[in-house]
């Protein structure tokens, strides 16, 4: 029995964003570190190169990153943006302004897959508390959400895609 495969659900924004994270990755960065590794090797005596130790972590962590990003991709499903299709109820890709109702003030999220997240560019996930509290509701409907600081309890005041 095989065990299920998770899919990465993302904006098309943010396969694209990775789809030219990777392309950097593997055409500019593997030959910009094959270069340090190049130049500190000529500098001799590799035990004791500290710029050929940084070089070949940097060639790891970039093999890491691409070894990740393919994981993702490979994985991928592009969430199903059809305005028409989903009038006003929320789904991955929408942009949400809600009333937060314990310090009275408006906030903005766009909700997006786990892989996107991004809470300094207000991008909740779709798996986060809130995103999935939000996920399939509509303007004017009220959550509450169960968090580990509390319950967090938001009016949706507007969803666009």
């Amino acid at each position: 029995m095989k065990a299920e495969v998770k899919k990465n659900v993302m904006t098309y924004e943010g396969l694209r964003a990775l789809e030219e994270e990777l392309e950097d990755l593997k055409v500019n960065r593997r030959k910009e570190v094959a270069q340090k590794i190049q130049e500190a090797r000529e500098l001799g005596d590799l035990s004791e190169n500290a710029e050929y130790s940084a070089a070949k972590e940097e060639q790891n962590e970039i093999e890491a990153r691409i070894e990740q990003i393919d994981a993702l991709l490979k994985n991928a499903e592009v969430a199903d943006v059809d305005e028409k299709a989903k009038g006003d109820v929320i789904t991955v890709g929408s942009t949400v302004k809600l009333f937060d109702e314990e310090f009275e003030e408006e906030v903005e999220y766009k909700i997006v897959g786990s892989s996107e997240a991004n809470i300094l560019q207000n991008k909740i996930s779709n798996e986060s508390p809130v995103g999935k509290a939000l996920i399939g509701k509509k303007k004017n409907q009220k959550i509450s959400v169960e968090t580990a600081n509390g319950v967090l309890k938001f009016k949706i005041i507007s969803v666009t895609k």
